[in-house]
């Protein structure tokens, strides 16, 4: 069924990974801990989930970024594109330094920001929960205060231990040194400017005046020492863990945001690869109304070209020292990407902006020479996250190029049959079958709260727009008591189009978009339910069984691999007891306390011990993967 894929500009990659159907969980790492954690998931963490992997017949984990990400905790907004980030450090697993003097304050880390198997091991045994036989679980979250904290003790390591550094470090360094100094310095200089932008550093600094960095570097030595000191220790840590994973046949996919965080090394040391007018986003949708408005600046794609793609390169160098694959994130912005001026409003969201290069001609070409340069430099695999509005020629590029997209379950229908849920067949063989996405409502929440729903503030706004008051019809085409979270649920009695164009007063032809939300939303747990051949009227609850049944469609999908958030696979068991709506990653385009915060509610020691692990390697078996 792939063979296809060999007679592409990605052959050798596919060889080298082998041409199978693979099963895989994709994870934060700050998601997952183990008993040896401190306060948050930590590299060799990955040792066991590479371990429970194979016990349910996975072979991919994919991790979302680890690059640093500062004080911001936004794993695509980094400070750095090459650099990863230290709270990920065990701190007992350091090379060429001893933590022994150090034990009481790593336990009181341990306690004090402690991972949920931290906390609990202060709690009395009657107290604790069994999570190992599939008893409800809490949802907890990152406390990452522990970053600081860790940063603090780290330091105390580093001076009592840097006279006697290996000499391993200094040819890391070596090897590292188109990017490692720029970064050790913006680090150093931020710390000492009280944590300002670089944008609002003194002049000298601030545009990396020869003799002001020469000055800088020489009174804070050992500081700049430090940050590399932690990449060679990150560096250590994660290649040993590589090693691990690659004895167990068990591949790890990176994530590679080819935008990176206008505050950070990468803009400083090369304003010249940014547009430092124009913010990223994207385009109004029927999930953000005002569309997106990220902050990174778009890349200058002539510039770097210029300088023979040296950034990105290096960026594709770096990861490929610890990933088999690598997901480029919102790949469509390698064709075009939705670009808003710094001068438009910020309330305006990403309304008002355009798509650069705004030729629509030159997107596919754009795209192929950007994603060939990418594939010509790299051993790692590329795999495609392509969501949002998507260019048709991205499709048909990807598909050339064997590149895996991605196909989300709740969105891949069929437009001319009343937006039915397309069929297992009819997924792209060249993508990465999922039933949710870290940016989006886990598969229980969606049942209970989106499906068979619009989204409220994108409705509204669409009557406005036509001179209808929202406010008046809002009650008539609605259940208001089981609309929440800006989810509007429909009237039973709102059952057809022609109903719906009586109630707003319009002709069809006049509000053809609104007509074209309903088909997609109205009756859709119906469609699902039916669609999974499950017997019956659908439930309005989300259940165990209801999740096997989800994933076991998605399994055996045409594409080939199929790759499950960590959640989704324990949504076979009931260990989430809160509401499912916080069992979700990330709310895109809103600033919310919880975003990259979740943690599941077992740790992986327990993990490697439920029930439900040989429903899953029953699912990857019945579904031919691996």
């Amino acid at each position: 069924m792939y063979q296809s894929f060999l007679n592409s500009i990605s052959k050798n990659k596919w060889k080298r990974i082998g041409l199978k159907r693979r099963a895989g969980v994709a994870t934060p790492l700050f998601s997952i801990y183990s008993k040896k954690s401190v306060g948050i998931g930590e590299i060799p963490d990955l040792k066991l989930l590479v371990d429970w992997c194979k016990q349910t017949k996975m072979s991919i984990i994919q991790l979302l970024p680890l690059n640093d990400a500062g004080f911001e905790f936004v794993p695509y907004n980094a400070q750095s594109g090459f650099a990863l980030d230290p709270m990920y450090l065990r701190l007992s697993d350091l090379e060429g330094v001893s933590t022994r003097s150090f034990r009481d304050e790593i336990e009181l880390l341990r306690s004090t920001y402690g991972t949920r198997y931290g906390r609990d091991r202060f709690l009395s045994s009657s107290s604790k929960t069994n999570l190992s036989r599939n008893v409800p679980g809490t949802v907890t979250r990152v406390d990452y205060r522990i970053k600081a904290a860790k940063l603090e003790l780290l330091w105390k390591v580093f001076q009592k231990n840097a006279a006697k550094i290996p000499s391993a470090f200094n040819r890391y360094v070596k090897r590292n040194h188109s990017w490692i100094l720029d970064y050790a310095l913006f680090k150093v200089i931020k710390e000492e400017q009280g944590g300002k932008k670089w944008e609002d550093w003194p002049q000298d600094l601030r545009e990396r005046k020869k003799e002001a960095l020469e000055r800088f570097e020489r009174e804070h030595r050992d500081q700049i020492r430090f940050q590399m000191w932690l990449q060679w220790q990150l560096f250590r840590q994660f290649k040993e863990t590589r090693r691990y994973a690659r004895s167990k046949k068990v591949l790890l996919m990176g994530d590679l945001p080819f935008l990176t965080a206008r505050d950070s090394a990468d803009v400083w040391s090369h304003p010249e690869y940014f547009k430092l007018d124009l913010s990223s986003g994207a385009p109004p949708d029927a999930y953000f109304f005002k569309g997106q408005r990220w902050g990174s600046p778009p890349c200058n794609w002539e510039k770097i070209a210029a300088d023979s793609y040296d950034y990105l390169i290096g960026r594709l160098k770096c990861a490929e020292r610890f990933y088999d694959l690598i997901r480029m994130d919102h790949v469509v912005g390698l064709f075009r990407l939705w670009s808003i001026p710094l001068s438009e409003p910020l309330e305006n969201g990403g309304m008002n902006g355009f798509f650069d290069p705004r030729d629509e001609s030159t997107w596919e070409e754009h795209g192929r020479k950007l994603l060939s340069t990418v594939i010509q430099n790299t051993k790692m695999l590329v795999c495609a996250e392509d969501l949002g509005t998507v260019p048709e020629c991205s499709y048909r590029v990807l598909g050339e190029f064997a590149i895996p997209g991605t196909d989300v379950q709740r969105w891949i229908r069929v437009p001319e049959n009343e937006y039915s849920f397309k069929l297992s067949e009819n997924y792209r063989k060249n993508s990465i079958a999922t039933i949710s996405t870290h940016d989006t409502a886990s598969f229980n929440a969606w049942w209970e709260y989106e499906a068979g729903t619009v989204y409220g503030p994108l409705f509204e706004r669409t009557c406005k727009q036509k001179g209808i008051s929202f406010e008046d019809i809002e009650p008539k085409l609605f259940d208001l008591g089981k609309s929440v979270h800006h989810r509007l649920r429909w009237r039973k009695e709102i059952s057809s189009p022609e109903i719906l164009s009586r109630v707003l007063n319009r002709a069809e032809s006049e509000i053809w978009d609104l007509i074209d939300l309903y088909r997609y939303s109205f009756g859709e747990k119906s469609k699902f339910w039916n669609y999974l051949n499950l017997p019956g009227r659908f439930e309005e609850k989300s259940s165990p069984a209801l999740a096997k049944a989800a994933l076991e469609k998605i399994s055996r999908t045409n594409s080939i691999f199929s790759i499950q958030l960590l959640q989704d696979w324990l949504a076979l068991g009931k260990l989430f007891k809160e509401d499912s709506w916080e069992t979700r990653i990330n709310f895109p385009g809103i600033s919310d306390e919880n975003n990259w915060t979740l943690t599941v509610p077992v740790s992986l020691e327990e993990l490697k011990k439920l029930d439900v692990n040989q429903i899953i390697k029953a699912i990857n078996t019945a579904a031919k993967r691996s």
